[in-house]
């Protein structure tokens, strides 16, 4: 496959290796969509958790893969881009419960939803990854600001109780309803529906609350995308691995969500080890400057990664053993 374009490189990686990771994600979601969800159903816990660890399986294969082909400090590099996307995603995972709760979205249709809201986020995390790039290549100050950025952030964390969403305020969902015409209620799996209008005697596209959920989906996962594409840039600043690790660890999100929409307040204590390691990674960037160039190694990253959120988890399972669920 490498003799097919021996001398084609995107972004300093052969374009076979992006054909891989493409082909990769196309097929899972093939599989995905085409075998296992052909049709509208709920999702059970235990197929969820199933579900969920196949993806976190092949995403762990496909940091074998990058070891093979890059190298050990870029596999590890990979991985903890990979560890602090899926942590992230909790906090993306509540909101999005509180999103299906507002539109009185069945679990029947959650998936349908969530799906092609992964689908957007792979386009989205492309353009928003290939900005950070650009910017980080051509104006290498920007990833301290990244890094300041993801301190600050670390310590709003710690000091700052977690706010509450307030769905019906939400400016993208009143822009819609501004602009467009939304029916009140459901129409099954449909995206939009055609209603007589009486004043004019022709059928006009309606949007259905299972549509603008999906927009909705898709504006929390921009708002997320602030924490965790700077993040990856502090890790990193190759572009194969900033964006590989953050769409495997997107994936399966939403196989992930119907096992932890339920169970989110096991992890009430996790976000104080998520502050402390987006700290940490900012530090990560500020460090050369103050040790005379020497680097904190991508091995050390990692398991300083793995420790700190290994260590939240563990404390939250602890703390809330005894809590009824919410």
């Amino acid at each position: 496959m490498t003799m097919l374009f021996p001398d084609t490189l995107l972004f300093d990686k052969p374009l076979w290796m992006w054909g891989a990771f493409f082909g990769t994600v196309l097929l899972l979601l093939l599989f995905d969509l085409g075998l296992l969800n052909r049709r509208d159903r709920e999702i059970s816990v235990r197929q969820s958790l199933r579900l969920s660890a196949f993806y976190v399986s092949m995403g762990l294969a496909f940091g074998g893969f990058v070891w093979a082909e890059l190298g050990a400090e870029a596999a590890q590099d990979y991985f903890t881009g990979f560890l602090i996307e899926k942590t992230l995603s909790l906090d993306n995972i509540f909101v999005i419960s509180l999103v299906f709760s507002y539109f009185a979205v069945p679990r029947l249709y959650q998936y349908r939803v969530l799906f092609w809201g992964v689908l957007g986020v792979v386009v989205l995390r492309a353009l928003l990854i290939g900005v950070g790039a650009h910017l980080v290549h051509h104006f290498e100050w920007v990833l301290y600001l990244f890094a300041a950025f993801l301190i600050f952030t670390g310590i709003k964390m710690l000091v700052q109780s977690e706010a509450e969403q307030d769905i019906a305020n939400n400016f993208v969902l009143k822009a819609i309803k501004r602009r467009f015409r939304v029916t009140e209620e459901l129409h099954g799996n449909r995206f939009f529906v055609r209603r007589l209008d009486p004043a004019t005697g022709k059928h006009i596209r309606y949007l259905t609350p299972l549509f603008i959920s999906l927009i909705v989906v898709e504006c929390v996962d921009i708002v997320f995308a602030l924490d965790s594409v700077p993040a990856i840039f502090a890790i990193t600043t190759d572009e194969y691995i900033v964006y590989t690790s953050n769409v495997f660890a997107i994936l399966g999100l939403r196989a992930l969500y119907f096992a932890l929409a339920a169970m989110l307040h096991r992890f009430d204590y996790l976000n104080y080890s998520l502050s402390a390691v987006l700290i940490f990674i900012g530090g990560k960037v500020f460090y050369p400057l103050i040790s005379g160039g020497e680097k904190v190694s991508s091995a050390l990253s990692l398991a300083i990664t793995v420790g700190l959120l290994a260590a939240g988890v563990i404390y939250s399972l602890k703390k809330t053993s005894q809590d009824a669920p919410h």
